[in-house]
């Protein structure tokens, strides 16, 4: 049964499910956790971002449980280029990034549910039955991070590229000669992003972008 280009599964049907997730004793580990519910289906299991928007169109599950950190596509733009053909696709991230920039980016994307790795066998059966009822699944310390993010400033994609640089142990002339603008612009730049970040110098900002997702080391 389709709607929209999308299948739709009965409430009698098992609930469908697909697995995204690079470490390969971690994607095992929880297929075979959910393998132990009578009315959960593993019905794919992809290794990185590429693979699980190939396998979204090949399988399109009723529930699709995703990391942040893949190889290839990033979970964020994985997610997304799901839900510009798919947009009804029930997506919980499943992830150890508690940071508010990732909980952001993921839910703008379009994910319906956050999870963090460690939680409880029921609390991710619970979230998967709740966002495939067509509910949100966004646990209190991961709203509490979202609400600081959003009352936050924002960081320009200038700011946030020279941030970047800041984090990979650039200096001013380094970052200046990587972006073609002057030093004095990037000395700009930094004034401004560390007003915005509320921290007093570099290497502040650089554990404040890492803590809160912001930026990450490759």
């Amino acid at each position: 049964m389709s709607r929209n280009g999308e299948k739709v599964s009965s409430m009698n049907d098992p609930i469908r499910i697909m697995i995204v997730e690079d470490h390969v004793v971690v994607r095992q580990g929880l297929a075979a956790l959910l393998r132990t519910v009578p009315d959960f289906s593993i019905v794919a299991e992809a290794a990185d971002g590429r693979q699980a928007i190939e396998l979204y169109r090949q399988h399109q599950p009723d529930i699709t449980l995703m990391d942040l950190r893949l190889p290839q596509v990033n979970g964020v733009e994985a997610i997304s280029r799901i839900r510009v053909d798919f947009p009804q696709a029930r997506i919980i991230v499943l992830t150890t990034f508690d940071g508010d920039e990732d909980i952001y980016r993921a839910l703008q994307a379009g994910a319906r549910g956050y999870l963090l790795k460690g939680m409880t066998g029921e609390e991710l059966m619970e979230a998967i039955r709740s966002v495939y009822a067509g509910k949100s699944r966004i646990p209190s310390p991961v709203a509490e991070r979202l609400a600081e993010r959003m009352s936050a400033p924002v960081l320009t994609a200038r700011e946030t590229e020279v941030l970047q640089l800041i984090v990979g142990g650039n200096s001013n002339k380094e970052i200046a000669a990587a972006l073609f603008i002057s030093e004095a612009t990037v000395k700009t730049h930094i004034n401004s992003l560390l007003n915005k970040l509320g921290v007093t110098d570099r290497t502040q900002a650089a554990t404040t972008a890492l803590q809160r997702g912001i930026v990450h080391l490759d």
